[in-house]
């Protein structure tokens, strides 16, 4: 894989879904300076973050990591990553409306760039040079170091790192999609081929599948008291108990918890550096920061992939 400047820090980006939502405040800077001490360098966020709270639209989260950088003064230390293209439609697409909303993004970040800016979703019907066009765009404005994709399938992708490289234009040098033990179509061998021969980084989300995978939901009444738990409930599907128990085993022998044993999962899969993973609160960030410490042997990976 090549090297990235995008990429830096402990393997783990902290996702921002939560700030300004179910972790504003003082809790979200506790988070953030915890991960920060532990030697996280990277945020993931995006404008879109968090527009489906009654009476938000959008940019809570980025405005609540910028009041964080402004006052700990670690910019520069940080790697920022954020993404448009979630509040509207292929209208946002248009190289023009591209960058007005890094612009919106960068003033709610308290920043004058990001490290990488991803197209937060494809529209298909659109020609996809007019999407390279407007990400590269981006790049050339120097506020966006880099640019990736989110939520593209394989042609798509390839298209798209085509045309670039046909249009000497920036390319997309990573890939975010949802990808985790119980939940791994959307970065199949298609992917994981187009991703380890581009050389690009894979950073996928919903590591712990909204919460699933740190064993939290076993019963109807567990998913029904969390705010999360139909989205979990969702992405467990009908393998997620046979899951479930293959990581109690391992869980077993190695005394890591689930989440740090998803996690260490992830990052010995093919292309990802570093999974995407959010904490509401400090406890949950040093459940999620064990993962850094466990080895799982070659039969115990093996047996977890093995169990969907």
């Amino acid at each position: 894989m090549a090297d990235h400047d995008f990429i830096a820090g402990i393997p783990l980006v902290l996702g921002g879904n939560v700030f300004g939502w179910s972790s504003k405040g003082d809790e979200a800077f506790a988070v953030l300076d915890a991960f920060y001490e532990a030697g996280g360098r990277m945020i993931d966020t995006a404008d879109v973050y968090s527009a489906w709270v009654p009476g938000h639209k959008g940019g809570e989260s980025e405005a609540e990591i910028g009041r964080w950088l402004e006052s700990r003064g670690v910019r520069d230390e940080m790697r920022l990553h954020t993404k448009t293209g979630m509040l509207g439609g292929s209208e946002l697409y248009e190289p023009a409306t591209v960058l007005g909303s890094l612009d919106a993004s960068l003033e709610r970040l308290r920043t004058d760039r990001v490290d990488l800016y991803y197209a937060h979703k494809d529209y298909p019907e659109l020609d996809i040079g007019q999407i390279v066009e407007a990400f590269d765009g981006a790049v050339q404005s120097g506020k966006a170091v880099a640019v990736g994709a989110s939520n593209f399938d394989a042609a798509r992708l390839e298209a798209a790192l085509d045309q670039a490289n046909k249009d000497g234009a920036a390319g997309f040098a990573a890939l975010q999609n949802e990808y985790n033990l119980v939940a791994r179509q959307a970065y199949g061998a298609d992917l994981q081929h187009l991703v380890a021969d581009r050389g690009l980084a894979m950073l996928p989300f919903f590591g712990l599948a909204s919460g699933y995978l740190t064993g939290k939901y076993r019963t109807d009444e567990d998913f029904a008291k969390s705010v999360r738990g139909s989205r979990a409930r969702q992405l467990a599907g009908t393998n997620g108990p046979a899951v479930i128990a293959a990581m109690d085993a391992v869980a077993a022998e190695t005394g890591a918890s689930l989440a740090a044993i998803a996690l260490a999962w992830l990052v010995r899969q093919p292309g990802i550096p570093a999974p995407i993973a959010s904490a509401r609160t400090k406890g949950q960030l040093d459940e999620l920061l064990e993962f850094t410490r466990v080895e799982l042997s070659d039969d115990q990976l093996a047996r977890l992939t093995a169990a969907a």
